[in-house]
């Protein structure tokens, strides 16, 4: 944090990631294991180190706008989920402007919001319903002033999903006052039937972005995007200028690959996950020292610890269980923690147990 500014000059979260969330047992991931690139149909000749790729090639802007059901021109390549928030802020917002972040949210988005100068406010999401999202609450804090609104669906980190008709209530108190609605819409693919459409097609005043990160265990591709008007779009891509320039042609290649395989992929996640969400669910009913929603779909769940330090038990966790979950802190919550669900069914049963185990042990 530049204390003079007081603006966020770097993430707190993204260094415990990097650093500190791997274990045996691993429950602090967000989205499905990896891929290997032999689960994708590629062969040599489908590569090539360099393309046509200035500002998006044409191959990949062609399937990500069939993929999301738009033109190309609304499209914007991003390296991964966290690059498009930042390139679809720094289009929008200007230091001091005022944005509207939901409560509790993913810390890269508050941190970049920061970064950029904005003048943050927030809208909270209540455990007790659910962390369902609430127009009303918006609409408490929205004032002439609000430049952006900024959610996730589904929720990060809790999976609540939000229906058609709520975020169009919120495109409606954002009409109101001449705002854009920022949707992040990395994890709502993991509600695989029962998600609704994108946002973006709700209205102008929506700008989307997502990844075949999460649900599609596709990290390495980096292939992320934005979905804003055209001329909104235009700007972003000339703003990437400044920080991309020119994407790595290979991944584009292969993005394109895995998206005209994506139905197979999305299969195999759902499969995973269901078996898992029922793994999770009974554990969390099974464990009267944690308060949690009952998951109906997605990759992350975000119980709360009712006795003891969630610090305490990550501690112990990490150091005798040797199994990782994410500290609520890093989501302004430190009574709660983040639960990953997108491993190998093993992985996931033994880490539970031993969460259990370590949940037992430190209420003694």
């Amino acid at each position: 944090m530049d204390e003079e500014s007081g603006r966020a000059m770097s993430s707190e979260y993204m260094p415990w990631a990097k650093s500190r969330s791997h274990a045996r047992y691993n429950l602090a991931t967000s989205g499905m294991a990896n891929l290997s690139i032999a689960e994708l149909p590629v062969n040599l000749d489908d590569l090539e180190l360099s393309g046509p790729s200035s500002y998006g090639y044409e191959q990949l802007q062609q399937a990500l706008a069939a993929k999301c059901g738009v033109a190309p021109e609304c499209v914007v390549a991003a390296n991964g989920t966290s690059m498009a928030n930042h390139l679809a802020m720094a289009a929008i917002v200007e230091p001091g402007s005022e944005v509207l972040i939901e409560f509790p949210t993913y810390e890269l988005i508050l941190s970049t919001a920061r970064y950029l100068g904005a003048e943050v406010k927030r809208f909270p999401r209540a455990i007790e319903a659910g962390f369902a999202l609430d127009p009303s609450a918006i609409e408490r804090v929205v004032t002439p002033r609000t430049r952006l609104i900024v959610l996730t669906n589904l929720h990060n980190p809790s999976s609540a999903l939000t229906g058609e008709e709520t975020m169009g209530e919120v495109g409606r108190i954002a009409r109101k006052v001449g705002s854009k609605v920022l949707v992040d819409e990395v994890y709502l693919d993991a509600a695989f039937d029962a998600a609704s459409r994108s946002a973006f097609h709700l209205g102008e005043e929506f700008v989307v972005t997502s990844s075949l990160t999460k649900v599609y265990g596709l990290s390495g591709l980096r292939c992320g995007w934005i979905l804003a008007e055209p001329e909104l779009a235009r700007r972003m891509w000339r703003l990437n200028d400044l920080f991309g320039v020119i994407p790595a042609h290979c991944a584009e290649r292969l993005s394109v690959i895995a998206l005209a395989h994506l139905d197979r992929i999305a299969a195999k996640s759902k499969t995973l996950l269901d078996a898992n969400r029922i793994a999770l669910n009974r554990f969390l009913d099974s464990c009267e020292r944690l308060i949690a929603p009952r998951l109906e779909w997605g990759t992350t769940a975000f119980p709360r610890l009712v006795h003891g330090a969630v610090e305490d038990l990550c501690s112990l966790l990490r150091e005798k269980y040797e199994t990782t979950v994410v500290p609520g802190r890093y989501f302004e919550m430190p009574d709660h923690f983040r639960i990953g669900l997108g491993g190998e069914a093993g992985t996931l049963i033994e880490g539970l147990a031993r969460l259990g185990a370590a949940i037992a042990e430190l209420s003694g």
